[in-house]
């Protein structure tokens, strides 16, 4: 009889298989971490691709179908999803947030714990707080979360997302995953080194090709007054080679007046009032000598000592570099070459004072006429009137007319005078506009009751209309009263029979005032002389017409002084329009203290009146921007003249506002760039081919920040000076909108 041993090795079989699938998947995880260290991608610093192969690499390696990357905002309210990778879709996505006021628990557990390993996602204390808006609503059942570290603290996470069955998270998984988010943390590191290298680096290539492009002089000096470095035009204006003029003092080649060393103690002195230290140079500086240091740099004109002998007239120009301490390390001189200039000046100075000595001779002149002519004309005017009176006695007819006929010609000529005064007083730049409320019914009737008598002894019909909802406009009631006299003043004249209107009217940019007539018209060949003071158009009028030509000149320019314009139609022998159009003002301190003075230097005003007519419709505007004030302003302007516009003012809702707005430009606070998170939210936007061509239009405080925008080439494509003017906010529409 045999016996035979046997045993179900079913069960021992499944082991080793169950051993050899972990053993696999160990190895598996091992290589994507490999792979991901030798990465060329994580070299570049290029955050958004990395984040792309990260994502995507998890995904494969753990076999689920989401990763995510989410990144506390600056305020550390929430967290929101810079790159989520999809394996159905193979496609990556960004633009969620979660609150940490709405899942405290999760929020609670990201900061505690390593990684969160939520076999049943929806049951798991840890995470269910995310079941009804998100967990459910994708279909997720288990979760595996690592926190993301930076530096000591939680900045992220990175979630692993399961779709289907309960998934039972292993031990070796869960490392994995907490590799994957250190792996974040260095591409993070790298961009933030990256995006200081490379400005670094754009710094100093800079530097040294202006430094050695220059067109003007330059000189590196360090505290001891020794050269330390020159560029080729500064060789060039002393005659010497660089290897000559090294370590040489600066002060051997040029002139030293009195007063020349304490100034360079002073600019040192203001170096340390700067960095918060106390100066080494103690002593007193006279007035004159502290506005000679101006903006921390001094300015003067020198003589050089040329190599060959000769002096060479310079202008210098020297300031302080300091070190990273804040002390005092270099002067850097610029130094022009200005000889040609000095020896001009003497030539230049006779035709100068021609030049002013002509101006006050018309400023003279001007004020001398206003009185000498008014003074005599009032009695002129004034005894004509006297004798139509017939006070002192009675006139025949022929008197009478002779009276009359004084009379006309001295208010002619009184209006005469008073247009070249005004004219002259516009062109310079002195007029001043007193901006008030008017009601458009008191201007009409008045302009209208001025000149009817002229209308009805020409047996003219004179009419207007106001088709206005509300009845006023904004604008110097002097000169609109001014302007329409003289458009209806001119209808009259050229107007033999028929009749002349006036039509007042509501346009979306502001108001018109249109003054029609049915008289001689102009040939439209002639419309580019019609503005010219001292013109008119047909000399065969100067004999049947009288008049200078200076009416419509002054009420052009006083129409632009508002911000408005004169156009004219005319049909030859038929008639002619003039229309008057005055924009709708935009609030500014100017306005509000009632008075608008006419200064293209003027920097107190934030906007100015609107004037352009044609404005692109169905367009949308993202303003991010901290200041209220401003972002007020800028989204009223701006949604008056027909755009749609959405102002935030923080960084925080910048890419989910971009996802769901899709606006056509972006206005964007220069200051919120500074902070490196923001730098990368922008380039992820132009790195997303959907929102690459956006423009991007940077808002600065001064002019000079043009030169730190320079280093962001991939994501600015203009700068915009703050206060804003809408000469140059109107070009920026018009180059990206229309």
């Amino acid at each position: 009889m045999q016996v035979v041993s046997a045993r179900d090795i079913a069960e021992q079989n499944q082991s080793q298989e169950a051993l050899q699938i972990r053993e696999n998947s160990r190895r598996k995880q091992s290589q994507t971490l490999v792979q991901l260290a030798r990465s060329k991608t994580f070299q570049q610093g290029n955050l958004n691709a990395v984040l792309k192969e990260i994502t995507e690499t998890a995904a494969q390696t753990l076999l689920v179908k989401r990763v995510g990357v989410w990144l506390y905002n600056e305020e550390r309210s929430k967290i929101e999803c810079i790159d989520l990778y999809d394996v159905n879709t193979k496609e990556h996505s960004f633009g969620n947030s979660l609150s940490q006021e709405n899942y405290p628990a999760y929020f609670q557990a990201l900061e505690e714990e390593r990684t969160i390993a939520a076999n049943d996602a929806i049951n798991d204390t840890r995470t269910q707080e995310l079941s009804q808006p998100y967990l459910c609503v994708l279909g997720i059942t288990s979760l595996l979360d690592a926190p993301i570290w930076l530096e000591g603290r939680l900045v992220g996470v990175v979630c692993h997302e399961h779709i289907g069955e309960l998934r039972q998270w292993t031990l070796e998984e869960e490392t994995f995953a907490g590799s994957i988010a250190d792996f974040v943390t260095l591409a993070i590191e790298a961009s933030e080194r990256n995006v200081v290298q490379e400005a670094l680096r754009q710094s100093e290539a800079k530097f040294r090709a202006i430094f050695e492009r220059s067109s003007i002089g330059i000189g590196l000096i360090d505290m001891k007054a020794q050269i330390v470095d020159t560029n080729p035009v500064l060789c060039e204006i002393l005659g010497y080679s660089r290897e000559e003029l090294y370590a040489k003092r600066f002060t051997d080649y040029i002139s030293i007046q009195k007063g020349d060393l304490k100034l360079y103690k002073q600019l040192v002195s203001e170096i340390g009032k700067n960095s918060g230290k106390t100066s080494r140079f103690g002593f007193q500086i006279s007035k004159l000598e502290e506005q000679a240091v101006d903006k921390h740099r001094i300015e003067m004109e020198r003589r050089c000592l040329h190599k060959d002998g000769s002096l060479v007239w310079t202008h210098i120009s020297v300031s302080v570099i300091p070190d990273s301490n804040g002390e005092p390390e270099f002067f850097l001189a610029m130094i022009e070459d200005i000889t040609e200039r000095k020896e001009t000046e003497l030539k230049l100075r006779a035709s100068q004072e021609a030049a002013e000595a002509a101006s006050r001779a018309k400023t003279e002149f001007l004020a001398t006429m206003s009185h000498e002519l008014r003074t005599p004309l009032n009695a002129i005017m004034g005894l004509s009137q006297l004798l139509q009176q017939e006070i002192v006695g009675s006139l025949n007819e022929k008197q009478n007319e002779y009276v009359s006929c004084i009379y006309s010609s001295g208010e002619h000529l009184l209006a005469l005078i008073n247009d070249i005064l005004d004219l002259s007083k516009v062109e310079e730049g002195k007029e001043e506009l007193l901006l008030s409320p008017l009601p458009v019914s008191d201007l009409c009737n008045y302009a209208i009751w001025t000149v009817r008598d002229r209308a009805s002894e020409k047996g003219l019909k004179l009419t207007y209309k106001i088709d206005l909802q509300e009845d006023i406009c904004i604008a110097d009631e002097r000169r609109i009263k001014q302007m329409l006299l003289n458009l209806l003043t001119n209808a009259i004249k050229f107007t033999p029979v028929g009749n002349v209107s006036l039509v007042v009217k509501k346009v979306p940019q502001g108001i018109t005032f249109t003054v029609s007539d049915t008289g001689i018209g102009i040939d439209p060949n002639q419309f580019q002389f019609l503005f010219e003071p001292f013109k008119q158009l047909d000399s065969r009028l100067n004999r049947q017409y009288e008049g200078t030509g200076l009416g419509l000149a002054l009420t052009r320019k006083l129409a632009r002084l508002h911000g408005g314009d004169v156009t004219v139609t005319s049909t030859l022998g038929e008639g002619s329009q003039f229309t008057l159009f005055l924009p709708n003002p935009v609030p500014s301190k100017a306005v509000e203290d009632g008075k608008n003075e006419v200064d293209e230097g003027d920097e107190g005003e934030e906007f100015t009146f609107f004037s352009s007519p044609d404005i692109p419709k169905n367009k949308t505007i993202l303003v991010v921007e901290e200041e209220e004030k401003t972002a007020t302003v800028l989204q009223e302007y701006l949604e008056s003249i027909g755009y749609k516009v959405k102002w935030i003012d923080n960084e925080n809702d910048f890419l989910k506002q971009v996802q769901s707005l899709k606006p056509d430009l972006v206005f964007f606070d220069f200051q919120l760039t500074k902070k490196t998170s923001i730098l990368n939210l922008l380039n992820i936007l132009r790195q997303n081919p959907s929102w690459k061509d956006t423009p991007i239009v940077i808002m600065t405080l001064s002019e000079p920040i043009e030169k730190e925008i320079n280093k962001l080439p991939a994501s600015a494509n203009d700068y915009l000076v703050k206060p804003i003017r809408t000469v140059k906010l109107e070009s920026l529409l018009m180059r990206y909108l229309s």
